[in-house]
């Protein structure tokens, strides 16, 4: 009996370091009635929204992705490659989504009702203050690296 292999033609939608295509998490999203909207998309700027009155954004850039979320009544940049999460002002979260696309991100709004989650209630309570930025990962080790 002759066994046929059959080479794995590798997917566009995922990769093995984690990496998923916007159509897979806009499909992923879609099971909570979330849809995804290209920011700078001339539909929505139509629509002429402030960023703040949005919900969440979910940025890339080459194979990196990361969300801006509002948690209560704040806006926060949960990027995995920050040591933790950074607090964005409502004021500074156009510019901030503005520099985001000048460095070539593609930013999507998501749209639709987020699902409940312990952080948002906690935070529609207390408002959080940030003394400090968070660091890049990598980035305290790097300085402590440079003093010695």
């Amino acid at each position: 009996m002759e066994a046929i292999f059959h080479e794995r033609q590798p997917s566009v939608n995922m990769d093995d370091s984690g990496f998923f295509s916007i159509q897979v998490i806009s499909n992923a999203l879609k099971v909570w009635g979330l849809e995804l909207i290209l920011f700078n998309s001339p539909e929505y700027q139509r629509l002429g929204i402030d960023p703040i009155n949005e919900k969440s954004f979910i940025c890339n850039y080459k194979e990196h992705w990361f969300t801006v979320r509002k948690l209560g009544k704040q806006w926060f940049n949960l990027n995995s490659l920050l040591m933790g999460p950074e607090l964005i002002s409502d004021t500074y979260l156009a510019l901030f989504l503005a520099q985001l696309q000048q460095e070539g991100y593609s930013i999507f709004v998501v749209k639709g009702d987020l699902p409940d989650c312990e952080a948002d209630q906690l935070l529609q309570m207390i408002r959080v203050q940030q003394v400090q930025r968070p660091k890049l990962i990598g980035e305290e080790t790097a300085q402590s690296r440079e003093q010695r």
